[in-house]
């Protein structure tokens, strides 16, 4: 395979705003890459939608995406969008994609008590594919899961720089602490990408004795290894963000993106 010019850029892909929290960590391994970050605003929020829809929707769209931008590599910075779609992706494009998946590993093996919480959307904590990770890496512990939308709502708000219904947070842990188990909790996954954008909030709810984990991290290094001894410009230049069109919720303001180096706005 010939090496990617040094202005093809990286794709980053969610539903909308939470990849944000993978794009972070990714321009801190490689300051210069070039990116295009995409939001479904058309499809959000993607938890409340069936497999069926999903697993047409994502393929679809990021060829269309792919097409336009001719990335180097397209990360799936959703973990519901992945749990359902990646590998109907990977059939249907020619180039390297990188999924998000639940921090389960590493949260089995950083829990105490043996007791791990993972939220996510409705349609993530559903998945096999949790069951699968939790049969592998959590063996022999307790796996509570809860999906809650209202915390990807309250994410897309924070950004905005609107209020956060502190309700929604609260509901959302007493989802994972009313379960049986649930007060024996000690490390809770952040199975979503919008979720870690809510990070202080959620952690003065679960409390001081509850570590917060999500996979940003682990998948800003899988980019820069598949990337790595690839070209890239010599400075940085300003990323753009491109929204599907959606009638009755609009891009966010510039300045709200602006800190993750996204200087342009687009909608298709």
């Amino acid at each position: 395979m010939n090496a990617p010019a040094p202005d093809a850029p990286i794709l980053f892909f969610d539903s909308g705003l939470g990849g944000l929290t993978v794009l972070g960590p990714t321009r801190a391994l490689l300051p210069t890459a070039p990116f295009v970050y995409v939001a479904d605003y058309a499809g959000l929020p993607y938890g409340k939608k069936n497999n069926e829809e999903l697993a047409a929707r994502v393929p679809a769209l990021l060829g269309r995406l792919v097409e336009r931008y001719q990335p180097r590599l397209a990360v799936i910075a959703c973990n519901t969008a992945s749990t359902i779609a990646l590998a109907h992706v990977r059939a249907a494009l020619d180039l390297p994609i990188v999924g998000t998946v639940p921090a389960i590993k590493p949260a089995a093996e950083l829990t105490k008590s043996g007791v791990i919480g993972v939220l996510g959307t409705e349609a993530t904590v559903r998945q096999p594919y949790v069951d699968d990770l939790s049969a592998r890496f959590a063996d022999g512990k307790t796996v509570l899961r809860h999906g809650s939308p209202g915390l990807v709502t309250g994410a897309e708000a924070k950004l905005r720089g609107e209020a956060v219904d502190p309700d929604v947070i609260a509901r959302a842990i007493a989802g994972l602490r009313d379960q049986p188990g649930g007060d024996r909790i000690d490390v809770i996954v952040l199975a979503c990408t919008h979720f870690p954008l809510l990070q202080d909030e959620l952690q003065a709810a679960a409390g001081p004795g509850v570590k917060l984990i999500d996979g940003a991290a682990g998948i800003a290094r899988r980019i820069a290894h598949l990337t790595e001894g690839q070209p890239w410009p010599a400075a940085a230049a300003p990323g753009v963000a491109v929204f599907t069109r959606s009638d009755d919720r609009p891009p966010p303001p510039l300045a709200a993106l602006a800190p993750y180096g996204i200087g342009s706005i687009e909608t298709i």
